[in-house]
């Protein structure tokens, strides 16, 4: 039986996870980030992204500092999602022969860049060479108890909102893939992300249940019902899309509503929050929690969802 066979990437993850042995571990794996308790008024953040070339990025339409900026903001995009703020950074990179110390200049010049808008060091990482490059990436953030979102923190009636416009990511690569000229905000979304940490201090005080969509929302919303044993009700004309990408989904006949459903590497945060906190939503509500286990659009049972490493129906960079 190989990864697919067991259920793709979600399976093995649920297949090698165990409860951890120390009381200060308040969440492991399975969330965006594990949480560990350092105090009564801190938590520590612990996170690590790994980007490959030819899946996550490829040098082929990425700049250097782009996959610089990409590696990063999708990390940090984890750190947000629990309710933090970023301490420090790692980071491990594993690149070819024909990596040129200009390119290495440009990647860490975008990495940099990102550091400093949100204020944390780089402090440490490895290199090593392999036949294509590999980008990983540690961040250590901190948050308190109050501050802390987790996924299994949904309720029945919860509205689910959205930070964001989605889609963008998605719809960038289809056209980067299929090397179609202009377009350059759409390839944006997708080469030089932006999350949301910025609007995290509004979002923290009314948000419950919380996650990044880096799979899409389909997928994050879904991550959210099993983690608090409940279903979602999502309403497809709700959710925003990002400028631009309808066009783009005309252009290869695609809907634009599959790219923010399932396509992923947006980087907003999806969260829930009770009815009474509506005028204070930061972004669109997109749905609700229901009671039970479905997750439904509009009138239909989803059976599909976003990007997984190991399914047999995965395209580079992240589009089912």
């Amino acid at each position: 039986m190989n990864l697919t066979e067991l259920g793709g990437e979600f399976a093995f993850i649920q297949r090698i996870a165990r409860k951890p042995k120390s009381a200060e571990v308040i969440a492991g794996i399975g969330d965006d980030c594990a949480v560990v308790r350092i105090d009564e008024h801190t938590l520590h953040l612990y996170t690590v992204d790994m980007l490959v070339e030819g899946d996550h990025f490829s040098r082929a339409y990425f700049t250097p500092y782009d996959v610089g900026v990409k590696c990063m903001e999708s990390n940090v995009s984890d750190i947000a999602a629990m309710g933090g703020q970023v301490l420090y950074g790692l980071i491990s990179i594993a690149f070819p022969d024909d990596i040129s110390i200009d390119f290495l200049d440009e990647l860490y010049r975008g990495m940099y860049e990102v550091a400093d808008r949100y204020e944390f060091d780089i402090i440490g990482g490895d290199t090593t060479h392999a036949e294509r490059m590999v980008v990983c990436i540690t961040l250590v953030g901190k948050t308190s108890p109050s501050r802390l979102k987790l996924r299994s923190m949904a309720e029945p009636g919860d509205l689910i909102a959205v930070s964001g416009p989605l889609g963008g990511a998605a719809a960038g690569l289809r056209l980067l893939q299929e090397g179609i000229a202009g377009y350059t905000e759409v390839k944006r979304y997708h080469t030089t992300p932006r999350c949301s940490m910025n609007q995290l201090d509004r979002i923290v005080p009314i948000a419950k249940a919380m996650e990044d969509v880096s799979d899409g929302l389909a997928s994050e919303v879904r991550n959210i019902c099993m983690a608090s044993g409940v279903g979602a009700r999502l309403t497809r004309e709700n959710i925003p899309l990002c400028e631009g990408i309808c066009e783009t989904a005309v252009l290869l006949r695609d809907d634009p509503y599959d790219y923010a459903l399932f396509g992923g590497e947006d980087f907003k945060l999806v969260y829930t929050v009770t009815p009474d906190h509506y005028n204070r939503i930061v972004g669109s509500v997109v749905g609700e929690i229901t009671a039970g286990t479905d997750i439904v659009l509009d009138k239909e049972k989803l059976t599909r969802f976003g990007y997984d490493h190991f399914a047999p129906n995965r395209i580079n960079g992240g589009v089912p």
